[in-house]
């Protein structure tokens, strides 16, 4: 993160680089991003951003001196490739993982310190007198989770390493590092070649969306009290309803429908369904 910019529309952005080097939170890699993933980082953010789905964007991209060394393909043969760096954009790059970490280690003053910085920079409907902030907070997280995950379904979209520290508080998509957009429907496409378990396949997502989530609970569970726990469990609960009805929504638009009819939901099935045979 270089620091925090603010345009001329008021609109506050945070600057992140992605490929500079280590950091002191490397985790025993060497910091560094190849070209090929740099490219498809910029092009897809923008794509995602114009399709009107919540997305970190690309301001620029830098074509680096520096060889990077990497596996492309997870089977030994590491390649010499060109280096490049991003300068990436987002209205917070806090993720679930940011939560998740502090709880895990006890450190529940800062927990409390971050989560009223976070809700008071980008949570403005949210009071920080109200004594349910954080309750409000869970509740305005799983809402929009489930709304962006149905986004991605409607256009295809998988990503391909969605554990708690690629999914942001904010319900935007951030760290484009493995993804892919299905060419035909296949609720086992998996965009991420190292992925052979299947965790992270289009039609699992939703309930990847659903294990973050307890997690992130899970981490905010030492500063709620017992009814404030009771709700939110009640709240995580709710988010399955959630998506389908907005997945419902959107593929309904997709088709032209009108109105509620009972019938709705099968045609939509049936319809990926015949596509799946197709």
């Amino acid at each position: 993160l270089i620091g925090v910019y603010t345009n001329r529309h008021g609109e506050r952005w945070e600057l992140q680089l992605k490929g500079s080097g280590k950091t002191p939170y490397s985790r025993n890699g060497d910091g560094r991003a190849v070209l090929r993933s740099s490219v498809r980082e910029f092009l897809c953010s923008e794509a995602m951003h114009y399709l009107g789905i919540p997305t970190s964007r690309a301001a620029s991209l830098v074509v680096s001196d520096d060889d990077v060394w990497r596996d492309q393909f997870y089977n030994g043969n590491t390649k010499k490739e060109r280096g490049a760096i991003v300068l990436r954009l987002a209205k917070s790059w806090f993720r679930i993982g940011s939560l998740e970490i502090l709880a895990h280690s006890g450190e529940l003053d800062l927990l409390r310190r971050l989560l009223d910085f976070i809700i008071q920079e980008h949570f403005p409907s949210i009071a920080m007198n109200d004594s349910n902030r954080y309750l409000e907070f869970f509740s305005t997280v799983v809402s929009e989770t489930a709304n962006l995950i149905s986004l991605w379904m409607s256009v295809g979209f998988a990503h391909g390493v969605c554990n708690t520290d690629n999914f942001s508080l904010l319900s935007i998509t951030i760290d484009y590092g493995p993804f892919g957009f299905m060419d035909s429907y296949d609720p086992n496409f998996v965009p991420n070649t190292s992925d052979d378990e299947r965790r992270y396949k289009i039609g699992n997502q939703a309930n990847v969306g659903l294990f973050n989530l307890s997690k992130l609970l899970q981490a905010l569970k030492p500063l709620l009290d017992p009814r404030q726990k009771q709700l939110a469990s009640q709240i995580l609960e709710g988010y399955g309803e959630h998506y389908y009805s907005r997945f419902t929504e959107l593929f309904k638009t997709k088709l032209g429908l009108l109105g509620e009819n009972e019938k709705d939901n099968y045609l939509i099935a049936f319809l990926l369904n015949v596509s799946l045979l197709c």
